[in-house]
């Protein structure tokens, strides 16, 4: 029996990348894994076959009360996969909803937790989710958002961009990483060999090398276009679409820039995400907005 390692962050900001990456580099192997064999190696926590043990009620009539009663125990159920460390994708935030738990800290021996700059989620999310940039901008200051139930999952809760970050790392921890997305950008090899010892691994350079040649956007898009991503939503075109940073110069008009920064400035703050040209964006009150 495993412990659970969540790979963690809101919507569209680098968790597929982690997990082609993980999966790349504990497979070893010298081609590509495929896109759509990752939830083999990493498991999905609203997983709705995972719940089906449990009830018979349809994953997209399921209420938020009904998958709250199960929820702790099909984590627990998550253990049983490997003998070693399970790794479990999630987009929730760190805390409860229906007065249970979003993550079953009893069998958690971990987690890798990637934020990336708002401004640039708001980008990505539109499209993904079929929404509109004021939409997603809308919704990345909602406490309420998440994701309905559907035949694949369970509802999802993912709070407000703010509070999906402050909540997984307020609180230093040994069993917290937590990557910037640019950073995974700009320095993939400094960053991903991060990732490793974080996981107690010590890859050789050329296997650290093909993970990260393997798992990079070029390739992953490519896949898709071959062979089609299982994960993209059907609104969606396409789930690999750019994979840069700072897109939203080009963008994002004034007005949507700093109705991100007003909505989001204590955590964007933290992580260095405030553009020095849009500092009297910033609210003079010093008052958390998450």
């Amino acid at each position: 029996m495993g412990a659970l390692i969540w790979l963690a962050s809101y919507p569209k900001s680098g968790n597929t990348w982690m997990r082609s990456f993980l999966h790349n580099l504990f497979r070893n192997s010298h081609q590509p894994v495929s896109i759509n064999e990752i939830d083999d190696f990493c498991l999905g926590a609203s997983a709705s076959a995972w719940y089906k043990r449990y009830t018979s009620t349809p994953p997209g009539e399921m209420t938020d009360e009904e998958a709250a009663r199960y929820r702790l125990q099909v984590q627990r159920d998550f253990t049983t996969v490997f003998p070693d460390s399970v790794f479990v994708k999630t987009h929730g935030y760190l805390g409860e909803h229906s007065g249970v738990p979003l993550h079953n800290m009893d069998v958690t021996a971990g987690a890798i937790y990637i934020v990336r700059n708002p401004l640039d989620v708001a980008l990505s999310m539109g499209p993904h989710f079929g929404i509109s940039t004021d939409e997603a901008i809308a919704t990345l200051a909602n406490e309420n958002a998440g994701s309905r139930g559907a035949d694949t999952h369970v509802p999802e809760h993912y709070g407000s961009w703010s509070t999906h970050v402050r909540t997984w790392t307020r609180v230093p921890s040994p069993a917290l990483l937590v990557m910037r997305y640019e950073d995974m950008l700009e320095k993939p090899r400094k960053s991903m060999k991060t990732v490793a010892g974080f996981l107690g691994l010590n890859p050789s350079a050329d296997r650290l090398e093909r993970a990260i040649k393997y798992s990079s956007f070029k390739v992953l898009k490519a896949q898709e276009q071959k062979e089609g991503f299982k994960e993209r939503p059907e609104v969606s075109k396409a789930f690999f679409r750019e994979g840069k940073r700072d897109q939203w110069r080009e963008k994002l008009s004034p007005d949507q820039v700093r109705q991100i920064i007003r909505d989001h400035h204590v955590q964007m703050e933290r992580f260095g995400y405030i553009p020095d040209d849009y500092r009297d964006a910033v609210p003079a009150s010093s008052e958390a907005s998450a």
